[in-house]
């Protein structure tokens, strides 16, 4: 069966840091991009960084920029989220998400999330 799964997920305060894992389960990252999105309560959902697998390119929202990291290991299983400095607003449920091309646009599976909380 095919399907993502997240973890790394959790309660940190403000300026602490977390790293979330997305595994890809029944397939691998070849030729996809993967992006990380997230959705707070009563907002809508953002992407916060995507990653080709291909090439390697990456994009970070402008939100997150020096903060958070993303990182793909060598067997392209796996994409992290290396989060850093953590403020309250970063708050939200993280999603990962496939797309089979070179963008973070169209995607063809999707995990169920993982809960991250900033305490202020």
């Amino acid at each position: 069966e095919v399907q993502l799964v997240e973890s790394g997920g959790g309660l940190v305060q403000a300026g602490g840091s977390l790293r979330l894992s997305c595994a890809a389960a029944g397939f691998t990252f070849d030729d996809y991009a993967i992006g990380w999105l997230r959705q707070a309560p009563g907002k809508e959902r953002e992407l916060v960084s995507c990653i080709s697998s291909r090439h390697g390119s990456t994009f970070v929202a402008g939100s997150v920029k020096g903060r958070f990291t993303i990182s793909i290991d060598a067997s392209k299983t796996t994409v992290y989220l290396q989060m850093n400095s953590l403020k309250f607003e970063d708050t939200a449920v993280y999603y990962c998400a496939a797309d089979h091309g070179p963008h973070c646009a169209s995607y063809e599976y999707r995990g169920q999330g993982t809960r991250v909380t900033v305490a202020s």
